[in-house]
């Protein structure tokens, strides 16, 4: 196993371990020192005795594009399984040549067959031989093959021709000829980044090929790939929402350019119609104008127009982006809305830019806020020179954090270690950084507290000097004094913290793992993997009940409405039964799909919860059954579930049961749950079936009952005995433009189908009684009894069926007319059409003409019978 160690400081667990044992225990055998690391281990595929090594010293700075390679770096082979070790020299750049970083490989039909790529300042290029290592010869000095070694240095051979090679850099390539001439193999305008190879062993023309956005497979040399686009492996660097319904998430990505996405799809899921690029450079913070969500701000710094497709730079420093000029940026400048003033844009280098114009015209409202002197970290260690006190100002503004509170204040962090704060407006400034942040501790990010203008938190990260504990500190007198709060943190470096906007002491953090939650204004912290990868989470944002994440690697996550966390926040036992606060809900239609579906195989993520979210909490397994009732205004149960409901049959199906969704069945088992309640009244009875328009895994069977309408309802939980209610808003889908007045008519009128099928089927199912009373008796009757019973037989069936011959109606007929009317009503929140809205009504006519039928067949006509009945000594027909 080859151990690089850490990139930004001396430690000695760096070189190259060996187990003998599975991997129980590991024990060093090729190093060097606390400065140069492995980076490469290769056995010789005929001989696992013979094993090569690259050391690599490379050593990152502290500050943006720092960076030193030491004398020790160098190819190693051992010939006895690792004991002892030669370096291979001849013919390869030395120390003195500005080595770095070598990439090799073996050829498995040829072991003595090696390649190389050679990071070197003098010499740098692709090697060759044929001798096991002992001699090389440089065969190819092409920059675009061998540059940025401590980026790229992958190189692999085919392992049936040792002729054959690969080299994955910016671009992929190939050479057929021992390395004399290349061929691009894979690559796009811009570079993709590639960084490992792995070839079939028995068939070589299949290739894994990994890069910075994801891995592609070829089965054919190269001729077709795979995508990547089937991984969600997006390296985000900050993460922002804009005011659109739904919102969109924006970042900046490595690698691929911008990306602006869609929290919910229309089609029931999130696929690559809701994504599109921003024009904002890979690095950068991507911000929305909170007043038009059609302009977003990226990079260093473009204004980009979703209608037009057009984008403008409208940086301050035209031509120059990041070095030159009068003004330093780094890879990463923050761009920043006013929460006060929407049209307040900010934007920083190393001096603070504000624009109320959409970046048309800038003013500069601060000096250079970084540090004018440093120290020079112990991380850079045998690095450091004196110079390195001399060289010009280096650091930039990396956070920007305008008050909720008071437009006049704004909090900004530099990547070299200073918190500076202004209450004016930006004509004076002062440095309020905490004692324990020193030099290059960047500040990652910085939130305003949103209940008070003296309240803060930082985020301080310092990895780049080595340091991998975790770093957050709250203020609430404006800077005067600080306090670290890092409890329930593990040795892990946070990116942001967030506090959350609608519960004070509410706190998020992203750290290089996961997502943390203190409840307590971070005197305490606690995970929030809950489904989470452990990935590098780069920031994080509270959008209305969302909590939105950006991470290095796994894309974007969404936790859905965290209304539940804000109780938890506020009370003082979190372990008692309760149910918690969902605060309000849209009326979305979760899948608005009409045609068949998208194959399971397209990516896609995932849409929202499928109506409201309903949390609650059992503090021990309940004893009885547990009852979940939806009450509308007037306090009536619109909606029940329990705890001992069934699962609802599937029939028999012409689909894969794979695309449905699975039941959800409220519990009774002691813990939190999450239940979701589809915003519908209580659901006929009748099979399931499902559209065609089905999402993989996530198919619900057609709704059999109306949308409730917009307004204040209650949730009431029974558990043994005892009932807990919350309100819950039902807001509109904010696109529907129908005015109220229509929606009502919508449910009004869908609701008279609902109800009158409800009561039709209830007479059916009488009527089906009574019908099986009759036949039972009617071998048993004679002369008139006999006729009286065929009679009413006959006019029962004729109500429930009706007559082929006829079109009269029937009550089967008419309660699959008033089905069909809902479901045309219920199928868009449109208005309803004259022509639906008649048909509603000459329904309510026949159902009222076959009420009255049916009454008079339950009643006098029933009652003639059972005189009739009883005179002949049978027992009376009861309904």
């Amino acid at each position: 196993m080859a151990a690089l160690g850490h990139p930004y400081g001396p430690n000695t667990e760096r070189g190259v371990y060996r187990s003998t044992d599975g991997g129980k225990t590991w024990e060093k055998v090729l190093y060097k020192d606390e400065n140069t690391g492995a980076i490469q281990v290769t056995i010789d595929p005929k001989n696992p005795k013979i094993v090569y090594a690259d050391l690599w010293a490379g050593r990152q700075g502290p500050w943006e594009n720092g960076s030193w390679e030491g004398p020790e770096s160098g190819l190693f082979k051992s010939t006895d399984g690792g004991n002892t070790w030669n370096k291979l020299t001849k013919g390869l750049p030395t120390a003195a040549d500005g080595l770095g970083r070598i990439g090799f490989c073996i050829a498995a039909s040829d072991p003595k067959r090696m390649y190389a790529c050679v990071d070197a300042t003098k010499g740098g290029g692709v090697y060759k031989s044929d001798d096991g290592g002992e001699t090389w010869n440089q065969d190819n000095i092409d920059n675009r093959l061998w540059d940025r070694g401590d980026d790229f240095a992958e190189c692999k051979v085919d392992p049936k021709n040792a002729d054959i090679v690969y080299i994955a850099n910016v671009v992929t390539w190939k050479s057929t000829d021992a390395g004399k001439t290349w061929s691009a193999y894979r690559g796009a305008p811009g570079g993709d980044d590639y960084h490992r190879l792995w070839f079939n062993p028995d068939h070589p023309e299949i290739c894994l090929l990994c890069s910075d956005q994801g891995a592609e497979i070829t089965v054919n040399d190269g001729e077709t790939w795979s995508t990547w686009y089937n991984q969600p492996t997006a390296q985000l660097y900050h993460v922002s929402a804009d005011n659109a319904f739904p919102y969109n998430l924006y970042s900046g990505q490595q690698e691929s350019g911008s990306v602006g996405i869609a929290s919910r799809g229309n089609d029931g899921q999130i696929t690559i119609r809701e994504w599109h690029p921003v024009a904002a450079e890979e690095y950068g913070y991507v911000v929305a104008d909170p007043l038009d969500p059609n302009i977003i701000y990226g990079g260093k710094i473009s204004k980009f127009n979703k209608l037009t497709g057009q984008v403008q730079d409208i940086s301050p420093q035209p031509g120059g982006r990041r070095r030159g000029g009068d003004y330093r940026f780094v890879r990463t400048a923050p761009i920043v809305f006013s929460t006060i003033d929407s049209k307040t844009l900010f934007y920083a280098g190393n001096v603070l830019f504000k624009t109320t114009t959409g970046g048309s015209s800038w003013d500069i409202i601060s000096p250079d806020l970084t540090r004018k002197t440093w120290d020079i970290p112990a991380s850079v260690g045998i690095y450091t020179s004196d110079d390195m006190k001399k060289m010009p100002q280096r650091g930039v503004i990396y956070s920007i954090a305008p008050s909720y509170k008071n437009i006049n204040t704004i909090w900004v962090g530099t990547d070299d270690g200073l918190i500076q704060l202004t209450n004016d407006g930006g004509k004076t400034w002062k440095n309020i950084t905490p004692p324990e942040v020193t030099s290059w501790n960047k500040v990652s990010m910085m939130d305003a507290g949103h209940s008070d203008d003296l309240t803060a938190y930082a985020a301080i990260n310092k990895i780049r000097v080595d340091d991998m504990n975790p770093y957050i500190y709250k203020t609430h007198d404006g800077g005067k004094t600080w306090k670290k709060i890092v409890t329930g943190l593990p040795a892990d470096p946070v990116n942001s913290v967030k506090e959350d906007p609608y519960c004070k002491g509410l706190l998020f953090a992203a750290t290089e793992t996961a997502v943390y939650i203190s409840f307590d204004d971070g005197e305490n912290w606690n995970p929030l993997r809950l489904n989470m990868p452990a990935t590098s989470i780069r920031d994080i944002i509270i959008k209305d009940n969302d909590l939105a994440i950006g991470t290095h690697g796994r894309s974007f996550w969404i936790l859905d409405d965290i209304s539940a966390l804000r109780d938890i926040a506020k009370l003082k036992s979190a372990a008692a039964t309760r149910l918690y606060s969902t605060g309000f809900a849209y009326r979305v239609r979760w899948n608005m799909y009409t045609d068949t579906p998208m194959p399971q195989e397209e990516p896609a993520g995932e849409n929202p919860p499928d109506g409201a979210v309903i949390d609650y909490n059992l503090a021990t397994d309940a004893a009885s059954v547990v009852k979940l009732e939806i009450l509308d205004a007037a306090g009536k149960t619109i909606r029940l579930y329990t705890s001992a409901d069934k699962p609802y049959e599937i029939p028999k199906v012409n689909i894969p049961l794979y695309w449905i969704r699975p039941q959800q069945i409220l519990s009774a088992a002691k813990g939190v749950h999450r239940f979701i309640w589809d915003l519908h009244v209580q659901p006929l009875d009748l099979p399931p079936t499902y559209s065609i328009a089905a999402i993989y895994g996530q198919t619900a069977p057609s709704p059999t009952s109306p949308w409730v309408m917009p307004g204040v309802y209650a949730i009431k939980l029974t558990v043994d005995g005892k009932t807990y209610t919350k309100p819950i808003t039902i807001k509109m889908d904010p696109r529907v433009k129908t005015p109220v007045i229509e929606l009502q008519k919508q449910y009004t009128l869908s609701n008279d189908c609902y109800t009158e099928y409800l009561q039709l089927s209830a007479a059916a199912n009488k009527l089906d009684t009574l019908q099986a009373r009759l036949e039972k008796l009617l071998p048993q009757a004679s002369g008139p009894l006999a006729d009286s019973i065929k009679i009413i037989t006959a006019d029962v069936v004729k109500l429930k069926a009706g007559n082929p011959k006829s079109k009269a109606p029937s009550i089967i007929g008419l309660k699959g007319t008033l089905f069909n009317l809902m479901s045309s009503m219920q199928g868009s929140d449109m208005p309803v059409t004259l022509q639906v809205s008649k048909a509603v009504t000459a329904a309510e006519i026949s159902a009222a003409q076959l009420t009255a039928t049916y009454n008079v067949l339950t009643g006098p006509r029933l009652k003639t019978l059972n005189g009739e009945l009883v005179k002949a000594h049978v027992a009376a027909i009861g309904l």
